[in-house]
C-alpha cells in the first residue's frame, strides 16, 4: 500500500468537510483555497515511516518550462513541480485526524520553526536536529495547521493502531504563466 492516496479536491464526499476546514483557514490565509489532498491510512499491516523531509513539490495539470520551477515529475499520474521557494512558504497544510494519534502510534513531528528555509534532502535530518521538535498528538477531529514546508518526519508506530488523516494544502498565491493547480 502506498503511504498517501492523492484524493481530488472537487470529490462531492469532501464538500462539507472541506469548506469547514477552508472556513479556518481564511483569517489564518486570506483568500486561500485548496490545492491539494491527501489521505493517509496508516494500519497495523501498513505502518511505513517518513524519514525527516520538506514537502518540497506541487500538483498542476500540466508540465510549462517556467524558469525557477523544476525539477518535474509524475506522481500517481499528475504532475508535480518544485516551486520557488517562496511560494511553498506562503502556503498552509491542515491535517484532519480521523482516529487517536498518540505518541505510540506514529504521530507526525515536526521540527519548529523549519518552515523559512529550503533544505536539501540529503541534509533534512542534521537541519531538524537544529530545531525544537514536536510530537503532533491527536483525538478524532483534531486540526494540525502548519506552513507547508516544515521539516517532518513519521516513524513506524510501537503500537500500531488505525490512524487515518486527510492532509489538505490550501495556497492563495495563483500560478505563473498558465502554470495551473492540478485541482
Amino acid at each position: 500500500m502506498r503511504a498517501g492516496a492523492r484524493v481530488s479536491i472537487s470529490d462531492t464526499a469532501l464538500g462539507e468537510v472541506l469548506a469547514a476546514i477552508t472556513g479556518i483557514v481564511a483569517p489564518l490565509l486570506p483568500g486561500a483555497r485548496a490545492v491539494r489532498a491527501v489521505w493517509f491510512d496508516k494500519t497495523p499491516d501498513a505502518n511505513w515511516l517518513v524519514p525527516w523531509h520538506q514537502d518540497r513539490t506541487i500538483a498542476v495539470r500540466e508540465r510549462r518550462d517556467i524558469p525557477g520551477y523544476g525539477p518535474w515529475s509524475v506522481k500517481q499520474g499528475i504532475c508535480h513541480v518544485e516551486p520557488p521557494f517562496h511560494l511553498l512558504a506562503a502556503m498552509l497544510t491542515v491535517r484532519l485526524h480521523i482516529d487517536d494519534c498518540p505518541a505510540d502510534n506514529a504521530p507526525l513531528e515536526v521540527a519548529v520553526g523549519s518552515h523559512h528555509k529550503r533544505v536539501t534532502a540529503g541534509a533534512s535530518a542534521n537541519q531538524a536536529e537544529q530545531y525544537p521538535r514536536q510530537l503532533c498528538l491527536a483525538t478524532p477531529g483534531d486540526l494540525w495547521v502548519y506552513r507547508t514546508p516544515i521539516l517532518h518526519r513519521s516513524a513506524r508506530a510501537i503500537s500500531p493502531g488505525r490512524r487515518r488523516v486527510l492532509q489538505i494544502d490550501f495556497c492563495a498565491v495563483e500560478l505563473p504563466a498558465g502554470l495551473n493547480w492540478a485541482d
